[in-house]
């Protein structure tokens, strides 16, 4: 691609980061508004570790790695591929909370997707549910977004939305989070090359504390956050 193609192309990966992306992403916690509330993540090194975990023990080795099949199997226009992907991602998912929230997720940004003319996001939004790893991959993959730049995209969403729930729910000041982005978003570059090379037979993540978090909310008596 041209200077100008790319530039376009990273400007419209900033829209697909941006917070102002009308999916409903600030409603979830993933598990953290529980871990908050039972004392596992008290202050802003606990959150660190908390969200640094999860990017070591299940981004890198599951999300990364899937993403990158989503994505190459889009630009092959291989859709039984697409679908098998979609379908290992959420089976992965822990709890009836993660699966919930992976798949509004995904069926909001498959909405938006067909609504700024990638008809490819159609029949998916209505004939079968997606996780929001599918129509990321679909999106960045057709504006043109090369797939490490689009995985580390991926990448950050997820650890952004993370610490934005943990500022709300600790409470962290402003400042503290754009610690924990600091040190956290330094991490990510290294997560991506390591999930991209990781081979079928090594997928995986391995969180327990998350899936019994994410489990016990769905019974928490007091919420702020769907997940």
């Amino acid at each position: 691609m041209g200077l100008m193609s790319t530039a376009e192309a990273r400007i419209r990966l900033w829209q697909l980061l941006s917070p102002a992306l009308p999916i409903g992403a600030y409603a979830y916690s993933r598990g953290l508004e529980y871990a908050v509330a039972a004392g596992w993540v008290c202050d802003e090194s606990g959150a660190a570790e908390w969200i640094g975990g999860q990017l070591r023990h299940t981004v890198q080795g599951l999300d990364i790695p899937v993403f990158a099949r989503l994505y190459r199997a889009w630009a092959e226009g291989d859709t039984e591929g697409s679908e098998h992907w979609n379908a290992f991602l959420l089976a992965a998912r822990e709890s009836a909370e993660l699966r919930a929230e992976d798949r509004y997720l995904g069926a909001a940004l498959a909405r938006l997707l067909r609504d700024l003319g990638i008809e490819e996001a159609r029949p998916w939004r209505h004939e079968r549910p997606w996780g929001f790893a599918t129509p990321f991959a679909l999106a960045t993959e057709r504006f043109g977004i090369a797939l490490e730049e689009a995985a580390l995209g991926y990448a950050w969403v997820w650890c952004e939305q993370q610490v934005a729930a943990a500022v709300k729910l600790i409470p962290l000041g402003q400042t503290a989070g754009q610690r924990l982005l600091l040190e956290l978003g330094a991490m990510i570059p290294a997560a991506v090359r390591a999930g991209c090379a990781l081979a079928d037979e090594d997928l995986g993540g391995t969180a327990p504390g998350l899936g019994i978090a994410s489990a016990r909310h769905e019974t928490q008596y007091t919420r702020l956050f769907r997940s």
